[in-house]
């Protein structure tokens, strides 16, 4: 006897699912996760990578952007209209600037601040020392840094204003501003003396300690602060309201009155996350009072550092996963805009609020990248998990069940319905003798048995069947469940066919393997019984242990067909509503009415009679007409005739002859059968 099968439970067959389905799934999620989280990472990292973080903080530090703050400072442009009225081109002489100065000081300017670097002599000493004589410590002078890289080295090179004007006690700041790789200017310097920290400190402000990483944030295009032109600041009694200056920061640069484009560049002025809507540049003293209000107000956003970015690109993976660990569908696309958005309003909050900037294009790009990468994992491996499932339980079910669970495994679970099939009980014939005489070999009785089954399963499956069980050397099936089979009478005939004619070609196969080994050939019989009739049909068993089979009144008279086959020495026995579906395709003869062990109703049985004149299924007919009058005087040339007449149903004759034999002599004594 060949070895069982494991049965298929529903224990089994959720391990089976969750190997095939979660266990690659899961470590390609995580092995997924790690790379993009790796490569998302390190391109972070990169320049071209920052220069991007940086454009998202310009179009995010405008959005909902803080008022520009009260009581700022007030910029004094060097500009056209001031160039008119003063009748000169710039530079300026300096004594005109101390007269500027007086001025301020005299309306009440709490501090003043040059963005011009008086670093060489005039060309008249007379001016230096006018603009000396109105130094004080109210006053800061912009002082420049610049790195000078040759390739023999890098130097700092550091301008500042003339001893001769810093001795009156005016204070030097560093003008100096560093820009991004796009030539945009979002930093504040990193100098502990730069301009706008020093004018804080005289005007008695505290202000931040601007970092490497610390980001301006603007508060609007080009002429955003108050400014009047430089020959209104020399004459503010006639030319600007009373009190203009009166306790106010006041910085004078360059200042064109019409803001220079990016295209044409300009003096001092530069782009800042504002000119991604603007186009226009903003003047240098511009920048200086925008990061004074950063500094003294605590407006600057940080900017974070790799650690803090690397580990939100990490957290953003792993939600990413987290989202898609179980299964991917249309809704992962909506998951995908919901979380972007989430990190985009996320970055958004810690920069306004926390005056922390994360950019958002790591974690957004990490998301993605596993949500969409994982989804095309799904799909791309969809008909290749079908494949595998359907490998899995192919030992237990047919093709066609396989495919429904594949796409509906909520199947999966207790119940039936109520159908009508056709049944097939197929069973070797004299196994126990076989299994005695190969008792020294298990492993050859093994081979055998499977080497007979396999061609019965395969002609089963290759007409639409489905197997239900193997009980030992018996095989199980129906046709019509769990697809509809408006033709399973005869595609039940057409299997049992088949049946019988890979059992003729492997008893060929055995008897060549004999003599070739010198040994006595085995030769294999089976019986067949098939039988339709209303049944029900699903999922039997426990909760914990359940196979998908067929029940009912119809299956117990297929198996007891089986088992009368063997009487009848017919390898293939039909019940009746079977006959009458599949007699329109093949020549099937009636031999008998019997009542079979559990049943008290009389069952027509029948067979095929394939080659058969109709003339010899005349004589057949007329045969079970006297037989059924209980009629003892049958010639028995009437039988031989018929064996000859029917070939196939020769052994079925000569059981005939034998019982009529019997009948008779026990007919002559008296004596019951």
């Amino acid at each position: 006897m060949h070895a069982p099968r494991p049965a298929l439970t529903r224990k089994r067959l959720s391990a089976i699912v969750d190997r095939i389905r979660h266990g690659p799934r899961r470590a390609k999620l995580v092995a997924l996760t790690v790379f993009v989280a790796a490569l998302v990472s390190l391109a972070s990292l990169t320049g071209s990578w920052s220069l991007a973080d940086l454009r998202a903080y310009d179009y995010l530090s405008i959005i909902g952007r803080p008022p520009l703050p009260e009581k700022g400072p007030i910029i004094v442009a060097i500009d056209e209209p001031s160039m008119a009225e003063i009748g000169s081109q710039w530079p300026w002489p300096r004594a005109l600037h101390a007269r500027l100065i007086r001025s301020l000081r005299k309306a009440g300017a709490r501090a003043i601040a040059l963005d011009v670097i008086f670093a060489e002599p005039a060309v008249d000493p007379e001016n230096d020392r006018a603009l000396a004589d109105a130094l004080g410590p109210d006053v800061v002078l912009a002082g420049d840094q610049t790195l000078i890289q040759t390739p023999q080295a890098e130097q700092f090179v550091r301008t500042e204003p003339l001893a001769l004007f810093t001795e009156k006690g005016a204070k030097v700041g560093i003008a100096s501003v560093n820009l991004s790789g796009d030539g945009t200017l979002r930093q504040i310097p990193a100098y502990p003396d730069g301009f706008a920290v020093t004018l804080a400190t005289v005007a008695g402000a505290n202000p931040q300690t601007p970092q490497r990483r610390t980001l301006i944030q603007t508060f609007g295009a080009a002429r955003t602060y108050p400014t009047v032109s430089y020959y209104q600041a020399l004459d503010p009694e006639n030319f600007l309201p009373e009190g203009t200056f009166r306790d106010r920061v006041v910085i004078v640069g360059l200042s064109l009155q019409n803001a220079p484009s990016i295209a044409d560049g300009g003096a001092d002025a530069f782009a800042t996350s504002d000119t991604v809507f603007s186009r226009g540049l903003v003047a240098g003293a511009e920048i200086q009072a925008t990061i004074y209000d950063n500094l003294i107000h605590g407006l600057a956003i940080e900017r974070a550092g790799a650690p803090i970015a690397v580990s939100a690109v990490l957290l953003a993976a792993l939600a990413a996963a987290l989202a898609v660990f179980k299964s991917t569908s249309w809704r992962t696309l909506g998951y995908g805009a919901g979380a972007l958005a989430l990190i985009f309003l996320v970055s958004y909050g810690l920069m306004r609020f926390g005056h922390l900037f994360i950019s958002p294009l790591g974690p957004g790009l990490a998301f993605l990248s596993v949500a969409v990468g994982q989804a095309g994992i799904d799909y791309a491996e969809e008909r290749r998990r079908r494949r595998e499932i359907t490998r899995a339980f192919s030992q237990y079910l047919s093709p066609a069940l396989v495919e429904r669970l594949a796409q509906d495994p909520s199947q999966l679970k207790l119940g039936g319905e109520r159908r009508t099939l056709t049944i097939l009980f197929c069973d070797v014939r004299g196994f126990t003798t076989i299994s005695e005489d190969m008792k020294d070999d298990p492993e050859g009785l093994t081979t055998l048995i499977n080497r007979l089954l396999t061609p019965l399963s395969e002609a089963v499956l290759n007409r639409s069947g489905t197997i239900d069980k193997y009980i030992g050397d018996c095989l199980m099936a129906f046709w019509n469940a769990p697809l509809d089979d408006p033709d399973h009478a005869v595609h039940a005939v057409q299997a049992a066919r088949d049946m019988l004619a890979a059992l003729e070609q492997l008893n060929v196969e055995l008897e060549a393997e004999a003599k070739a080994a010198g040994r006595q050939p085995k030769v294999l019989r089976i019986g067949i019984g098939i039988n339709t009739g209303e049944c029900v049909v699903g999922n039997m068993g426990s909760a914990r242990r359940f196979d998908y089979s067929a029940l009912g009144d119809a299956v117990n008279l297929a198996s007891r067909l089986e088992g009368a086959s063997k009487d009848y020495g017919i390898p293939l026995l039909l019940g009746e509503r079977t006959a009458g579906l599949a007699t329109a395709k093949f020549p099937i003869v009636e031999i008998d009415r019997i009542t079979v062990k559990g049943r008290s109703t009389v069952s027509p049985v029948f067979t095929l009679a394939e080659g058969a004149s109709e003339a010899s299924l005349a004589q057949h007919r007329g045969y079970l007409d006297a037989k059924y009058r209980d009629a003892t005087g049958i010639d028995a040339a009437l039988l031989h005739a018929l064996k000859s007449a029917l070939p196939s149903l020769e052994h079925y004759y000569e059981r005939e002859g034998e019982r009529l034999t019997a009948r008779k002599r026990h007919s002559a004594t008296n004596d019951p059968i």
